[in-house]
């Protein structure tokens, strides 16, 4: 599998500090990709279950969006579909990254298109950590980054949530004298809670010299306080922020996400693979950013299903993360997998669990009728 990767970039990675066996394992990511099991919040629902989904259950397990694509990114799939046999047939991949650049301010060449957001997160980890640089995160936080690093022989540094489930930026910035990157995502997975501007430009200001603020914003169209990064961006930082189209615009299983970052970052994330996006996945995106309506109904739709849902935690008088996000973190009182078991044998998938809080569950926002049978099995389960 060495013979995936080039004489330079052989050369490049035992020079980062990289042994043989290292290279072999890089090279099986390259091969890999999406097979592997911590490249996605999909492969990591799929571990946690270990069981077959019955057809007629609850999932809300993986911060999925129900609702699924918007119309009219469904009818944009509808056209483009039948010129499928060409690879760019109107110069789609082209088109999208210029309907990105319009939408966020920035200039086209600091934006680059992927299947889902996930290819980027590993391609940051090859790109930036070593075994001697570590990725920095917060605890509990999103794994996948995280994993590839470890996969491939770097230091992987968890700091905990402050009390109030911000990232310690601060704690995060100490960490390490010479980290690779430092990872935030706002809102946060799991816990749904924001971190302040004003503390991501202090760590892109205070952190070591060479490394990467890579900043997560998978889910900030469902918060009406997150203040996205592109401005940072925009002032040539090191930062990169991605984004994806798997949560509010319901394309989770479509695969559409894009990072934004100083040119001479983004072309760092290039060399780790093919970059490929279905012209299907570009037509639906390129729709879903022109849509007027569709981020500000499905803000709504959310937020008031969140909203019932806390109404009755606190009826059940449990404690739980204060959530801007389509999903939130529940204290259940003993071993979180005890619950999500429970609930799984009434047909209610939640989860996953995060070791640095054992007897927390995470519960995704599903339609109305999903958190009608949420509240039932979990009465249940928890009585």
């Amino acid at each position: 599998m060495l013979d995936l990767l080039s004489r330079a970039a052989e050369s490049n990675l035992l020079e980062r500090g990289f042994s043989r066996r290292q290279l072999g394992r890089i090279a099986a990511v390259l091969t890999a990709g999406a097979s592997l099991p911590f490249y996605n919040e999909a492969a990591f629902a799929q571990r946690a279950l270990r069981a077959e989904i019955p057809a007629d259950a609850v999932r809300i397990n993986s911060n999925e969006n129900p609702l699924g694509p918007c119309a009219e990114a469904l009818d944009a799939i509808t056209q483009i579909a039948r010129f499928g046999g060409r690879y760019s047939p109107h110069g789609e991949d082209g088109m999208m990254v210029r309907t990105v650049s319009q939408t966020i301010d920035l200039k086209p060449e600091y934006i680059s298109f992927f299947s889902g957001s996930g290819a980027p997160l590993l391609r940051s980890a090859l790109a930036f950590t070593s075994p001697s640089r570590p990725w920095v995160m917060g605890d509990p936080g999103y794994e996948s980054g995280a994993a590839a690093a470890k996969f491939i022989g770097a230091k992987v540094i968890r700091v905990p949530l402050r009390k109030d489930n911000s990232h310690d930026v601060q704690a995060m910035v100490k960490a390490d004298p010479n980290p690779g990157v430092i990872y935030l995502t706002n809102p946060n997975n799991p816990t749904g809670t924001l971190t302040s501007m004003e503390d991501i430009q202090w760590t892109a200001a205070n952190m070591p010299k060479g490394t990467l603020l890579l900043v997560d914003e998978a889910y900030i169209h469902f918060s009406a306080n997150a203040k996205t990064a592109f401005p940072m961006v925009a002032a040539d930082k090191d930062v990169i922020v991605l984004r994806t189209f798997s949560k509010v615009y319901g394309m989770a299983g479509i695969r559409a996400g894009y990072a934004a970052g100083r040119p001479d970052l983004i072309a760092k994330l290039g060399p780790w693979g093919d970059n490929n996006v279905p012209i299907t996945s570009l037509a639906a995106a390129m729709a879903s950013l022109k849509s007027k309506t569709v981020v500000p109904e499905r803000y709504k739709i959310n937020k008031d299903l969140r909203d019932d849902t806390f109404a009755y935690l606190e009826k059940m008088k449990l404690s739980y993360t204060k959530s801007e996000a389509n999903h939130f973190m529940v204290n259940v009182g003993r071993p979180g997998g005890q619950v999500v078991q429970a609930m799984a044998k009434e047909k209610v998938l939640i989860g996953r669990l995060w070791p640095a809080w054992p007897n927390h569950v995470r519960v995704s926002i599903g339609t109305r009728d999903d958190m009608e049978k949420f509240k039932a099995a979990f009465s249940k389960v928890m009585a």
